[in-house]
């Protein structure tokens, strides 16, 4: 496994963003496509909400335009002589130059920030306080390999609407396989370094792919699943984005925001409609009731909470897992939800009074949930995925094929297939009505030499 996986730590990162300084006769410095990315890929790490060394912050145009501790303002409007930023950048002093403990900005980004400063550091996006993730021009991201030295880790896939395709997040990019060979069909480029979330519209019409790459950059890219066309680009933030959620009318996208917050966008514009801001560390799941009506979250401070989807109202907050909350779903009545977290659970409560109304245990960590139709599917790092009535919450299968952990799951009700994750790379497609395994895959591209497919997995 740690050499199926190891090459994530050891491939060199393309830029995400390509910065080349402005000439002669060109347009004025853009703080968006100009200066925003070097602050972020070369400031942010040590001068963001996470870190911020001598109080000073550049995670948003108003924090980057005021002063530190020092009291000297850190980027100045035409005066390059009061410029904390600008001297630092230009020192010899080892202790003074910025950024700290990493290589000098090069002679092209320095003159950026010289010509910016003296054409009046001026801003050109619509909001000073938004966070630079934000503002920047959606990135053209890296091609992926054409072929993948070692596997990886399979943390989200979903079946197109007629259940003939499987999507599978690679490294920047998606994988799109046959479910029924395991054989690969196409790849969709320009996606981020990993993806962490995936949701089909109601239509099958829209795939949101939730991507990023961590502590530096995330955001939710919308594409055609047909040709692989990229719609639109939403919620960049400045970590990963953990999850997305289509409403059952298949018009708002919810999103599991690393700033503890879940943001609702309106899929034709591309615009937000409401943040909510209620979790006090990373929201890591996000789902919708039936009706669309509410939304229910988890997160890393160990809560699920359940919200009105329309104002954004605090509905029922549940306290019961004593470690981070990793999956919800709401049962279909809508009166009960279910979440599972790193307790090795999935507890079952009471949206009225918070209170647990019954759980089931795993010997691993449960990931994300899905309830589909009258099913509760679950995965876990027990390496199983199972299959509850949602009703009664009774287990009606424990599928048993991963060699290592089970991280990801999905459902196809027509087909009454269920295809499942691991972190070992490998895709088990599974039938339902028997519990067994039709194929297994290594969802990663490989030369014709590569063994791909095995088969024969059954359930327990």
């Amino acid at each position: 496994m740690v050499q199926d996986t190891l090459w994530i730590g050891i491939v060199t990162i393309a830029a995400v963003l390509s910065v080349s300084a402005p000439v002669d006769g060109e347009d004025a410095v853009s703080f968006r496509r100009d200066v925003a990315p070097i602050f972020m890929n070369h400031c942010l790490a040590c001068h963001g909400p996470k870190q911020t060394e001598g109080g000073y912050r550049v995670d948003t145009f108003e924090r980057a335009m005021q002063a530190g501790d020092s009291g000297i303002v850190g980027n100045t409007d035409g005066d390059l002589n009061a410029s904390e930023v600008y001297r630092r950048l230009i020192s010899d002093a080892a202790d003074e130059r910025m950024p700290a403990q990493q290589d000098p900005l090069s002679a092209e980004q320095i003159a950026i920030f010289k010509r910016w400063i003296e054409e009046g550091a001026k801003f050109d996006g619509d909001d000073p306080q938004a966070e630079l993730a934000e503002i920047i021009p959606p990135p053209q991201h890296p091609s992926a390999p054409e072929t993948y030295p070692y596997r990886m880790p399979i943390s989200a896939l979903v079946f197109s609407h007629d259940g003939n395709s499987l999507f599978v997040g690679g490294y920047h990019e998606l994988t799109v396989w046959n479910p029924q060979n395991g054989e690969l069909m196409r790849r969709i480029p320009n996606v981020g370094q990993r993806t962490y979330a995936l949701a089909l519209s109601p239509d099958g019409k829209t795939l949101a792919v939730a991507c990023g790459e961590p502590g530096r950059l995330g955001e939710v890219r919308l594409f055609d699943p047909e040709n692989g066309d990229l719609r639109k680009v939403l919620g960049a933030a400045s970590d990963i984005v953990l999850d997305v959620a289509f409403n059952p009318q298949g018009d708002r996208l919810a999103l599991a925001m690393p700033d503890g917050a879940i943001r609702v966008f309106d899929v034709a514009t591309g615009k937000a409609q409401l943040t909510i801001a209620s979790h006090a560390d990373w929201t890591t799941a996000v789902a919708w009731n039936n009706e669309g009506l509410m939304l229910a979250s988890a997160s890393r401070d160990k809560t699920a909470k359940v919200h009105d989807a329309q104002s954004g109202e605090l509905l029922a907050s549940y306290a019961g897992h004593a470690e981070s909350v990793t999956g919800v779903a709401f049962h279909p009545d809508g009166k009960e939800v279910f979440s599972s977290g790193a307790d090795n659970k999935i507890h079952r409560w009471q949206i009225a009074d918070a209170v647990k109304t019954g759980e089931s245990s795993f010997s691993g960590e449960v990931f994300k949930l899905s309830t589909v139709g009258e099913f509760l599917f679950a995965a876990s790092a027990d390496k199983t995925v199972r299959q509850f009535g949602v009703r009664a919450h009774n287990q009606i299968a424990s599928l048993t094929g991963h060699k290592d952990w089970a991280l990801s799951h999905a459902y196809h009700p027509s087909s009454k297939r269920l295809a499942s994750g691991g972190f070992d790379g490998e895709v088990c497609i599974w039938t339902i009505e028997d519990g067994k395994s039709t194929v297994t895959f290594v969802a990663a591209p490989r030369d014709k030499t590569s063994q791909n497919l095995t088969t024969g997995q059954s359930a327990k």
